[in-house]
């Protein structure tokens, strides 16, 4: 069983929600993202979302591209991303691994080469924006021969045909995007949400997590309430590029924004 599974399996078992937050590697600078990345488990991440930087995030709102930007100052690669995570792993062997990015670095790399690559520095799942699952056949293949969950964007507008495609084709768990628009945005509707989940979950036995428009603790636990994970990006970022002139706070102090989602959707 892989770690996206195991971990969902655990949460299920105990009633809970998993709290999914969103960083992009190197930001504000590489040797940030390991510490941060253990900090937020500590505040109650329960899988971790790590973006890889790209000069043109078409899916992400003005937070996340300036997050990238901040990033690509330093060069950080898809090779440094990996390195990233293996540093991770050396003291971290439980918590689940997502890369979250563009098609464009993992073609660069090689889909074979990149999925061993990330199966050696311990990546779970890779979800890439701008691939559609009808196009994804041979990195999904390359994927799950390293044990990889390839992993898929669902939407508002998605139909039945196109979920079962999505689910058939991934693994770990489906993202729903909860609304049309880019990361960033203020228009949850979570009665809609909940509307849109219930088709998924006719559709796919995979767990179901929402991003988009989750800014604070009220809206993660709202969210909490109807979906298998709650994944949070856009107020995390935005709390750690508050910092970016003082990056020795940012583990500190950026991941007490998971720590307050984390609190109120248990006590929801």
């Amino acid at each position: 069983m892989s770690r996206i599974a195991s971990r969902f399996d655990s949460l299920r078992a105990s009633g809970r929600t998993a709290l999914i937050p969103y960083i992009t590697a190197g930001d504000p600078q590489p040797d940030v993202t390991v510490p941060l990345m253990h900090a937020l488990v500590e505040a109650g991440a329960d899988l971790l979302e790590l973006g890889v930087p790209f000069s043109d995030p078409m899916a992400d709102g003005p937070v996340i591209q300036a997050a990238c930007e901040r990033a690509l100052k330093h060069h950080v690669s898809l090779r440094q991303v990996l390195e990233m995570v293996k540093a991770f792993r050396a003291t971290d062997g439980d918590t689940p691994v997502i890369l979250m990015g563009y098609l464009n670095p993992v073609e660069v790399m090689g889909y074979e080469a990149f999925a061993a690559a990330a199966r050696e520095a311990g990546v779970d799942g890779l979800l890439t924006v701008d691939l559609p699952p009808e196009e994804g056949c041979e990195l999904v293949a390359a994927l799950k021969s390293q044990h990889i969950d390839p992993i898929f964007l669902a939407a508002p507008t998605s139909s039945d045909e196109r979920i079962r495609l999505m689910a058939n084709n991934g693994g770990g768990f489906l993202y729903y995007v909860s609304f049309k628009g880019v990361t960033g945005a203020n228009r949850l509707d979570v009665q809609a949400v909940k509307e849109k989940l219930d088709q998924i979950r006719a559709n796919t036995d995979l767990p179901v997590g929402v991003g988009f428009g989750i800014r604070d603790a009220q809206s993660a636990a709202q969210v909490a309430g109807v979906a298998d994970a709650v994944v949070v990006g856009s107020a995390l970022v935005n709390r750690i590029a508050e910092l970016a002139d003082e990056p020795e706070r940012i583990p500190a102090e950026a991941p007490r924004v998971i720590a307050e989602m984390r609190a109120a959707m248990d006590a929801g």
